[in-house]
């Protein structure tokens, strides 16, 4: 993505994001609950990598601390980097390929498996869309 106003004005959120997958090749995705920016769209689980974390790490703790899972073996995937009017994400994207534990929304949303292909039903952040056109081969 090109230099933009909005990135010299706002610092890039950095965010580590799991596309977690499950025996059957569906993706679990979560609802955003309704006052969190983006509220009520469906969402790749992660969050904010903290200071001094490495983005294996901010995974990991994201992962377990909102769908309670432990991420056993991941691999780094895509970066995405999108400008919201109000916040500019840099979404470090890794797929998720064994975990144990069994997802739940431990922070009260949502949580659902969902095949690839329907992906595009749902109602996804706007930086979330690169994340699903990669997913489609497109």
């Amino acid at each position: 993505m090109a230099n933009s106003p909005k990135e010299n004005s706002l610092s890039r959120i950095k965010v580590a994001v799991g596309v977690v997958f499950n025996a059957q090749g569906q993706i679990l995705v979560a609802k955003r609950r309704p006052w969190q920016h983006q509220g009520e769209c469906w969402e790749f689980p992660g969050g904010k990598i903290e200071p001094g974390e490495t983005v294996e790490n901010a995974l990991k703790r994201e992962l377990f601390e909102e769908v309670g899972i432990q991420v056993l073996h991941h691999e780094p995937w895509l970066e995405v980097a999108h400008d919201y009017h109000d916040k500019a994400v840099l979404l470090q994207v890794h797929k998720v390929i064994s975990f144990q534990g069994e997802p739940r929304g431990c922070e009260g949303q949502l949580v659902q498996w969902i095949s690839p292909d329907k992906l595009t039903s749902l109602t996804l952040p706007q930086a979330n869309e690169a994340i699903v056109k990669a997913l489609r081969g497109k």
